[in-house]
């Protein structure tokens, strides 16, 4: 069990050395969740990790899809007045 402490003008929390290895928590950034009433730690994830690994996963799985010729060669602009 642990408790609030005053870390300066903030509060803080210890978390046991067990809790810390079994959640993996050492030495990593972490995020805060608010949840049902509690309080969720984990570590934060760096942005697009494993998005590399898991389109290739997928184009490897399904392919890529061709190319919608008619719209990549479609004008930007019109002269019409239809407004579109």
């Amino acid at each position: 069990m642990t408790h609030l402490i005053k870390i300066g003008n903030s509060q803080g929390i210890r978390i046991p050395k067990p809790l810390i290895e079994q959640a993996d928590l050492a030495g990593k950034d972490l995020q805060l969740q608010v949840v049902e009433g509690g309080l969720l730690i984990s570590p934060t994830k760096p942005v697009r990790e494993g998005w590399r690994e898991s389109i290739a996963e997928t184009l490897k799985a399904h392919g890529t899809e061709p190319l919608d010729q008619e719209w990549l060669n479609a004008p930007l602009s019109t002269d019409d007045d239809s407004g579109w």
